[in-house]
């Protein structure tokens, strides 16, 4: 009996080592504490008109007041940081004036991708963080007469262009996006808010304060921090971001 008690330890410690435990999987634990990323603390700094310059819109596609950035969406198009960042945590609130509405954040877009980037284009090297309303997906599936399969209105990441990276699951059918492992997102007229984490060819996204995805092996893990629009009226809040080592 002691022998096989032996073996059966011996077994499970040689699982634990040939099998540990990702830091990408959730350890669905209620008993431990979460903290909370607000954009307060050392470091952090708030992001204004003055860091942001317009690629391929129109004039009035991005306009700011009492602190708020208010986006047209049309056309669609971005708005890119002045600086470029590697390393770095970033905060923004967000909502949909809308139902249905489609918008989103470029994290690490490659430089290239936006030269001479034209009015309703988007870049093609970088990551997208989805900001998307729930009624989209409805609208989708009526319109194409099926169900919306290849992505979620809950946080997706993903790549995007010739971008290549390595997406934590649960992961899109495509390969490509991963999804959300919680649905924590709000309607549209409601203020959501996201925390993001790009650091040493690694994101992760937080939706109201829990992480639901991310990905890493990220090529390029350097670039500038995108708002995008892309057809619905959107605004913006609480832009702020901290540098990392």
């Amino acid at each position: 009996m002691k022998s096989l008690l032996r073996a059966a330890l011996c077994l499970s410690a040689l699982i634990a080592l040939t099998h540990p435990t990702r830091a990408d999987e959730p350890t669905d634990d209620p008993s431990l504490k979460k903290a909370t990323i607000d954009g307060n603390g050392p470091g952090w700094v708030a992001l204004g008109e003055k860091d942001f310059e317009p690629v391929n819109g129109d004039p009035d596609t991005w306009s700011w007041k009492d602190g708020i950035l208010h986006d047209t969406g049309k056309p669609h198009g971005v708005m890119r940081s002045e600086k470029i960042y590697t390393n770095f945590e970033f905060v923004a609130e967000w909502n949909f004036e809308e139902a249905g509405g489609n918008s989103g954040f470029f994290v690490w877009t490659a430089p290239e991708a936006l030269k001479d980037l034209k009015p309703g284009q988007l870049p093609q090297r970088g990551f997208e963080v989805q900001v998307l309303d729930h009624a989209f997906k409805d609208q989708w599936e009526k319109k194409n007469g099926k169900k919306a399969d290849w992505f979620t209105t809950n946080g997706d990441l993903f790549k995007v262009g010739t971008a290549t990276w390595t997406p934590f699951p649960p992961i899109s059918p495509n390969g490509e996006r991963s999804f959300p492992r919680n649905n924590l997102s709000k309607a549209a007229g409601e203020w959501n808010h996201y925390y993001v984490r790009a650091i040493n060819g690694e994101i992760r996204l937080w939706v109201n304060g829990e992480e639901v995805s991310g990905g890493n092996h990220c090529e390029p893990h350097t670039g500038y921090l995108c708002i995008e629009a892309e057809g619905a009226p959107i605004n913006f809040k609480n832009l702020r971001i901290r540098e990392l080592p």
